[in-house]
């Protein structure tokens, strides 16, 4: 197979998302998290006989077993969980799923727990299903080897005693800060939840994206004191960037979420579509070595990420453990808005204020080397 990640796809004219925000300006665009990187050859052949069989009409997804069996592997091998077919629930994004989740655990007036910063559209989902986000926030470990950031257990506690909170919604690897929760701290999780009542909706799309050597993600739903209490989301389209394709998974072992999770979505989420399932397969059975290149590619960004940035008067950040995302501290600028400040240097991060942290901004070295060298040259100058 042929790796090369320093050449990428231009996407100027492609209507990407990412790249039509800054059309006509000298910006580059480092926000939204896709990667510029190729698809690995695989999945583009996979979507390609797909396509040349030249019929797209429905696929059931819960009757392709094709998928369904790459699944399985994928999470045996990566992450020594073994799943039965019947606990994969697909859904067309992570987005949409965690979004059902509020609709089945919660009555309108609910509270539901979120861990902050943390991306916009989850964020969102309590208002948009009428309930009350409850914030929890983290909080820098300086304990462990090397600052990071982890959840504040305090807050978490104190809030999930409220009767009135049924769900927490957890990004794990956490975006932006980029923290990998610990057994132990997956533990307290599951101990506060538990103890609680409250449901554990665990956002796990970046969870193959683990770029610090000795870091091991551990999947919510595989272990015992959570798996019937928990929905664990996770996705090939932030790993293989093929997040246009509208594919995902939740994997709820416990019957009875289960079903309050599909009768949930019933009518209101769509299949997953026929290309989607084609190149979950692909990815989760003939991508491995292109996955563990494409790890060494974002470390080594990282690392470049981190050296720079922390060489800038006026900002900070700490090494991220997973994610192709940097969550940059601008506090020390001294400016009012420090996304003005990265666009006039001609660069466009997601903005903090969306992740309810306006003097932070969040960075996407998911590229080429090249491109990344000119982000950080212009943050630089």
């Amino acid at each position: 197979m042929t790796i090369n990640f320093d050449q990428t796809p231009p996407r100027k004219d492609t209507y990407s998302f990412k790249w039509q925000k800054y059309k006509g300006k000298d910006i580059i665009p480092a926000w939204v998290a896709d990667t510029e990187f190729r698809c690995a050859q695989p999945i583009l052949d996979a979507i390609s006989a797909q396509v040349e069989h030249g019929n797209l009409g429905y696929v059931l997804p819960s009757q392709h077993q094709g998928a369904i069996r790459a699944i399985q592997r994928w999470l045996k091998d990566k992450h020594d969980w073994d799943v039965k077919s019947e606990w994969i629930v697909w859904t067309p994004g992570v987005v949409p799923a965690f979004n059902v989740a509020c609709k089945a655990y919660c009555e309108p007036g609910d509270k539901v727990l979120i861990q902050t910063p943390n991306y916009p559209p989850l964020l969102a989902a309590p208002k948009l299903n009428e309930l009350e986000r409850v914030d929890i926030g983290t909080v820098i470990d300086s304990e462990s080897e090397g600052k990071r950031y982890t959840l504040d257990f305090e807050a978490l506690e104190a809030n999930a005693a409220d009767p009135k909170c049924k769900l927490f919604i957890l990004c794990n690897p956490m975006n932006p800060v980029g923290s990998v929760l610990t057994k132990a701290e997956l533990d307290r999780v599951a101990d506060i939840c538990n103890a609680n009542n409250v449901r554990l909706c665990s956002d796990e799309i970046h969870c193959d994206l683990i770029l610090e050597p000795g870091v091991k993600h551990i999947p919510a739903g595989r272990e015992a004191n959570l798996a019937n209490n928990s929905v664990t989301l996770m996705a090939a389209s932030k790993t293989f960037n093929v997040a246009g394709l509208g594919t995902s998974f939740a994997i709820i072992p416990d019957p009875k979420l289960r079903q309050q999770f599909t009768s949930a979505a019933a009518g209101i989420m769509p299949w997953v579509t026929v290309l989607g399932l084609a190149a979950t397969e692909a990815a989760f059975t003939l991508c491995d070595e292109w996955h563990s290149a494409q790890i060494e590619y974002l470390r080594a960004n990282r690392d470049a990420v981190y050296e720079t940035i922390n060489g800038i008067d006026g900002l900070s950040m700490l090494k991220q453990e997973a994610t192709f995302l940097a969550w940059v501290d601008a506090s020390g600028l001294g400016v009012e808005n420090v996304q003005r400040w990265a666009e006039e240097k001609g660069v466009g991060p997601s903005p903090g204020a969306d992740f309810h942290k306006a003097d932070h901004f969040r960075i996407n070295f998911g590229c080429s080397q090249s491109m990344l060298n000119d982000v950080l040259q212009r943050l630089a100058k």
